[in-house]
Order: C-alpha cells, then structure tokens, then sequence
C-alpha cells in the first residue's frame, strides 16, 4: 500500500473460528484511495488466515496433511473438533503454511524439535557413522491445462536417519539439487557435522549419489542397496535361463552370493570370465553386457563383506518406506496435482512423518508474535 495515499479505514468483524467454537473478532480495515488496496494490520498481529485463529491452524494443517481436502473439512474437522470450515479453506491453509516451510527449508533454516534429541550425536560403536542419508522419488500425477491428466512427476524424498532408526528427518522437493542442499542443512542442524559421520545408501537411481556428492562431499561413502542389486542378479538369471526354473534359482543364488560374501569386484570378475554355451541368443550377450557394466559403475559402493563388518546398512528399506507414506498422501484415487500444491502439502506430510517434536516445533518456532 502506498505511504503517500490517502486512506481512510472503518471497523470490521470477522467470524474467527478456534477449537472452542466461534468469536467475533473487530479490527481497523484500512482502504488507499489511490491504489485501492485494503489493509488490516491487526489480522497481521493475530496471525489469522481466512479467519482462523493461530491455535486452530496446525490441526487445520494437520487434516489437511493426512487425508484428502473433503475429508478433513466434512469429517475429520467437524467431527473431532466440531469445527465446520470448507475444503478449500482448508486447502488455502495447508498450502500457505507449507510454502512457509518449504520457504524457510530453502533459506537453511531447518525446524528445530521442541526437545533436545541428543541421540543424533551419541557415542556409535566402532565404525558406525552418526547417521545415514537416503535419496529416491516417487512418481505424482499432476494436472494439466482445463483440469486435465499431464503426465506424472517425479518427486524427490530425501531422509536423514539414525543407525537404530530412532530419529528420523525427512526432506522433499520436485528439484534434486535445492533437495541434496536441505540434506546439508539438516544434518548440521541434527549436529552431525562430519561427513566422516555420514553414510548415503541409495538404489543406484540416475543422479542421486552424484547430487549428494555435490552437495556434501566428493568423498561422501555412499553402499548400493542390495536388494536393487540382487535384483539385477535375478532379472538376468531368467534371461539367461527362461525355461529352467531351477537353473534360474541356482545361478541367482550362487551370483548373489558372490556379491554378499566376497564383494563387487569378484562378482564383476565371474562375470567378465562367464562363457555363454553356443547358440546363446544375442538378447542374452546383450544382457549380460549390461549386466556387467551396471556393475562396473557402481563397483565403488559394492564392498558389501566389508560394510557388514563395520555394522553399515546395505538396504534402502527406511528411505523406500519414506517415499510410501509420503507418497500415499498425493496419489489418492482420481488425485491430480499442480506443482506448487503437491509440493507444500509433500512438504507438511515429510514434516509430521519425522516425528511429533519435529512437527510442534513448526508451529512453536516465532512467526509473527502477538502484542
């Protein structure tokens, strides 16, 4: 609003709806006959939001976070806190207030919990690091012009995890960098400042240990999820035998031994020295090729004997959970999103999932005080 204009300003009430009901709410309404803008600086005071008091807003939130729009104004709200707002209020109130967070996770400026959770920087057992980074994507549907289906999107979840699984930090972005940045960020604020102390175990997916590795360290040690890798074993075997179904399980359990007991490099070794029988189809050299080069490239992150002698995880388990529960907010029946809205509410669900401390210390953390 312009400082020069003239103004001119009246009294207003709005409805102010809270968990014990309604209350009417009367406050100066500014309007600039200049630029004709209208200005209520007491709702600035207040924190209100489409007429929702600042104690109301995180269960708002909330709702919104956990189940579809509908249902936490036509149920969840009304039912457990008799408050009747409709679908799109609670929309407009969860996609602000994760803007904020996604704003401020952007800035650097992690959420603190709202009590000390010394566990991220306890005393470990002989090479076992402070904690583990994981990185992968799921796919959401998204909305394209007039309302129509466009094609789905990957979104990216990164965590940050403890080695007894106790504290947990999710992160997600549409953007792979800005998100391998937020890791940095997060694991600072959780007080683990070496990358010595950090372990990324990933599914060997396009892009995601190079973008850690850019934002952490080159030399950020980084393990190949098993089971991806067993599963390369696996898919081969029945290229290779599609009619014997005990030679199929035979030659997977003898490869995926290999790898397990003696490592990547001696697996690549069987490998490059396999004999194919003659008359061996060209899809199955074609295979193999590629078999060995997927090997090949990740050959640094496959020394499994000695990730299981220092205690390391070798499996993605927690981070491919993380991308299920986050996930199973955005792809409901018939769910379609635009970018902007699937990322804040994305943001809210990565928010609640790393836990209740984590959660109440958004809403705690200074905002905009009340006089």
């Amino acid at each position: 609003m312009c400082d020069h204009a003239a103004k001119f300003h009246s009294y207003q009430q709005c409805r102010l709806s809270t968990l014990h009901g309604e209350v009417k709410v009367s406050r100066a309404y500014y309007y600039c006959q200049r630029c004709h803008q209208s200005y209520i600086p007491y709702d600035d005071v207040l924190g209100l939001n489409d007429g929702i008091s600042p104690g109301l807003r995180p269960l708002v939130c909330l709702a919104g976070t956990l189940v579809p729009f509908h249902d936490a104004a036509e149920d969840v709200l009304r039912r457990f806190a008799n408050v009747r707002l409709s679908a799109s209020t609670v929309l407009r109130t969860t996609e602000a207030e994760g803007e904020r967070l996604r704003a401020q996770q952007k800035d650097g400026r992690m959420v603190q919990p709202t009590q000390a959770e010394p566990g991220w920087t306890a005393e470990r057992a002989a090479g076992q690091p402070k904690a583990y980074v994981g990185l992968d994507a799921f796919s959401v549907p998204m909305q394209g012009p007039g309302a129509g289906p466009a094609e789905h999107r990957m979104m990216y979840t990164a965590l940050l995890y403890t080695p007894d699984k106790k504290h947990t930090r999710y992160l997600v972005d549409f953007d792979l960098e800005p998100l391998a940045e937020q890791v940095r960020s997060q694991a600072c604020a959780c007080g683990v400042t070496q990358v010595k102390d950090l372990v990324a175990v990933t599914d060997g997916g396009n892009g995601l240990e190079e973008a850690l590795q850019r934002n952490l360290a080159e030399n950020l040690p980084t393990v190949l999820d098993w089971y991806h890798a067993a599963e390369h074993l696996c898919a081969f075997a029945a290229v290779l035998h599609p009619q014997d179904a005990a030679a199929r399980s035979a030659w997977s359990e003898q490869t995926k031994g290999i790898l397990y007991e003696q490592g990547g490099e001696a697996l690549l070794k069987y490998l490059q020295a396999m004999t194919l029988p003659p008359r061996t189809s060209a899809t199955v050299h074609e295979e193999l090729r590629k078999l060995i080069g997927y090997f090949q490239n990740n050959r640094h992150r496959t020394d499994y004997p000695t990730y299981r002698e220092r205690g390391w995880d070798i499996g993605s388990g927690p981070t491919e959970a993380g991308c299920k529960i986050i996930g199973e907010r955005l792809k409901g029946s018939g769910m379609r999103w635009v970018e902007d809205g699937a990322a804040t509410v994305a943001a809210l669900r990565a928010l609640y999932v790393s836990g209740p401390k984590l959660w109440d210390g958004f809403w705690t953390q200074p905002h905009r005080a009340a006089a």
